[in-house]
């Protein structure tokens, strides 16, 4: 079992975790146990969705949610810009400690919110190469104008730490000063962004398993297999906790990754390249060794 075959695992019981969390959060609902339930369904109808309607299924889920995901996240930025703009948005808060080791240990730990789009990768059996590496590439553009955006724009609302339940949405009490409206806004972004995210990653782990086991495990039972883990994951950890395995496993991956890249790029003579993704590793090892997470 690889690194980024646990990570997947990992990851799809992270997204439906906190997609169940927000859920939730529509009725007051806070309680571990409830949302660990409604995680555990969403897994189970997600993993035999794509065990009986393979790929092409979870694919038509996926545009659905991913549509709704950038028309309601394009509508939130356009309210914080609003809010900037007009002056309506809190002073920033002090900022004396910001190079604190801290800090820099939550930035660090902040790193691997930026990732995720490596799914196409794992889906060489109904696409070509060009086609995956374009996706990949556009997903990875797109994101990150939509990370700095929104970071840009809410950074004057965090104050705080996270702390005490139902922390894990406490977003929607950060931002409540923009106005009611932003409330089902962002309830519905995170309920398709995190459900995107799920079968994107569910997608990954079955085209994964089926290439490690050299397809003995065919793509469609790769779903089932991610499900039943995820859900064991769902109820042996908090879901801090799993946010952490998550992310550890997958700095590990790409620290292995680059180190590959970093290989052939040395080999090739594009030592440029070799020292560019050799930062890479250094600062994976960075990661696990010394991030922590943002509520800590």
């Amino acid at each position: 079992m690889s690194f980024s075959t646990f990570a997947y695992f990992v990851s799809v019981a992270y997204y439906l975790n906190l997609f169940a969390a927000f859920g939730l959060r529509l009725f007051g609902v806070i309680k571990p146990g409830a949302i660990r339930g409604l995680a555990t369904a969403a897994i189970a109808v997600t993993g035999i969705l794509g065990a009986v309607g393979g790929l092409r299924a979870l694919e038509r889920l996926e545009t659905v949610a991913v549509d709704l995901k950038l028309a309601v996240i394009g509508g939130l930025i356009a309210a914080l810009a609003v809010a900037s703009g007009t002056g309506a948005a809190p002073a920033p808060g002090p900022v004396e400690k910001a190079w604190s080791g801290h800090a820099f240990q939550v930035v660090l730990g902040l790193i691997i919110l930026v990732q995720g789009f490596e799914t196409s990768r794992y889906l060489g059996d109904e696409y070509d190469a060009r086609t995956r590496v374009r996706t990949m590439r556009l997903a990875q553009a797109v994101s990150s104008v939509i990370y700095v955006a929104f970071i840009w724009f809410a950074a004057a609302y965090f104050s705080g730490g996270l702390s005490g339940s139902g922390s894990e949405t406490a977003i929607i009490d950060m931002l409540k000063p923009i106005g009611a409206a932003v409330y089902p806004l962002l309830i519905a972004a995170a309920l398709a962004s995190q459900s995107s995210a799920a079968i994107a990653d569910l997608n990954g782990a079955g085209g994964l398993i089926a290439e490690v086991s050299k397809h003995r495990i065919p793509v469609n039972l790769g779903y089932l297999v991610t499900a039943a883990l995820a859900i064991a994951m769902t109820w042996s950890a908090n879901i801090f906790e799993i946010i952490t395995y998550a992310s550890k496993a997958f700095v590990a991956y790409y620290g292995l990754q680059a180190a590959l890249a970093a290989a052939l790029a040395w080999e090739r003579g594009r030592y440029g390249r070799a020292a560019l993704y050799g930062a890479g590793i250094v600062l994976a090892v960075l990661v696990i060794a010394v991030a922590v997470p943002a509520d800590v």
